[in-house]
């Protein structure tokens, strides 16, 4: 398995000294343009990427970027250049959380899908106690000429390798390795026990095609299965968790593409686009394995780490506004991390 600590220290030595803060042991900030930020570090490094860009629909002030682009096209391009950066420093097996507006879902899944399996598009209503319901209680429903938008979008993908919706780097390794010891996708199957009635696991075909992944269990089964062919040695086999993109879910938590998690309520110092600690470290626990490196290339007050911190993950913030850098600082150096794994 490969070695994280190592990984994750190799990636922070990149940066400025002068621009890197280390408020926590496995909690880096680093400040500045995370578009070249991003380029300092080494390809396929990356295990998560949970972060919140500028809306631009939303044309907030308060917001750095929100309000850059004149255009629709001219944000769009520059959130693929984003993309192409998330793919190469994802690993084979990582995923992207990317939140947006439901006005700019459609239009930014288009230019992700040049790189991205859209594995799911995650519907956040969030809900609220009464008394907290914002503009939603308090505006007048006959002005309306289109429907509030009282929810956000998460885009949940994968990095594509092929040409074909779900093309994933496990489905052309495990191809791959069956032609070179020439096994045939049947007799994997019937080598597995994997007929497709387990939904984490799915016959050998849909492991190929990327429309389900293995279990643990099953990966095994596979390997096993392929090196009793492999009598000249010729195959080096991954660990699980360096192939296999991680997505655990239980029912204690949220797993169906609608979220219901309150909303962060207004606090002296609040980000005005602050995401709540619960959503994410939801999306943390279904997709990333414990001691992960997870990145936040739109950091803001540094939710993002203070949730992997309670996972027992790693994280790296990008954030090019000083006032949100140093509040991400106090807040990670104060906060009591509690830990949930």
């Amino acid at each position: 398995m490969m070695n994280t600590n190592k990984v994750y220290n190799n990636i922070l030595s990149n940066f400025n000294t002068d621009t890197l803060y280390r408020p926590q042991k496995d909690a880096a900030i680093v400040e500045g343009d995370s578009l070249e930020l991003m380029k300092k570090i080494p390809s396929h490094s990356i295990s998560l990427i949970l972060t919140d860009p500028p809306y631009h629909s939303t044309n907030k002030k308060n917001i750095t970027g929100d309000t850059k682009f004149k255009k629709d096209e001219d944000f769009l391009d520059w959130m693929e250049q984003f993309a192409k950066e998330w793919k190469r420093i994802l690993k084979f097996n990582g995923s992207i959380y990317c939140f947006c507006s439901s006005q700019m879902e459609y239009q930014l899944i288009n230019r992700f899908s040049k790189d991205f399996n859209i594995l799911s598009t995650i519907t956040w209503t969030k809900p609220n106690k009464p008394g907290f319901d914002g503009w939603r209680k308090k505006m007048k429903k006959e002005n309306l000429r289109q429907w509030y938008p009282a929810s956000e979008r998460i885009v949940f993908m994968a990095p594509k390798y092929g040409e074909n919706l779900f093309n994933s780097y496990f489905g052309a390794k495990l191809r791959s390795w069956r032609n070179l010891v020439k096994i045939s996708g049947h007799d994997l199957t019937e080598i597995t026990g994997a007929y497709g009635k387990v939904n984490h696991g799915g016959a050998v075909s849909n492991w190929e095609a990327g429309r389900n992944i293995p279990s643990r269990e099953q990966y095994t089964k596979i390997i096993n299965a392929l090196k009793i062919r492999d009598t000249n040695g010729l195959i080096s086999f991954p660990d699980y968790e360096d192939i296999i993109r991680p997505f655990n879910v239980d029912g204690t938590m949220q797993y169906t593409d609608i979220w219901d998690f309150e909303t962060v309520r207004q606090y002296r110092g609040k980000h005005p686009a602050e995401k709540p600690i619960d959503l994410l470290e939801n999306a943390i626990k279904a997709s990333s394995y414990v001691n992960d490196i997870v990145l936040d290339t739109f950091s803001g007050s540094g939710s993002t780490a203070e949730a992997a911190l309670s996972l027992g993950r790693k994280s790296i913030s990008m954030e090019i506004e000083d006032k949100w850098v140093q509040a991400s600082v106090d807040r990670l150096k104060s906060t009591q991390i509690e830990l949930k794994v």
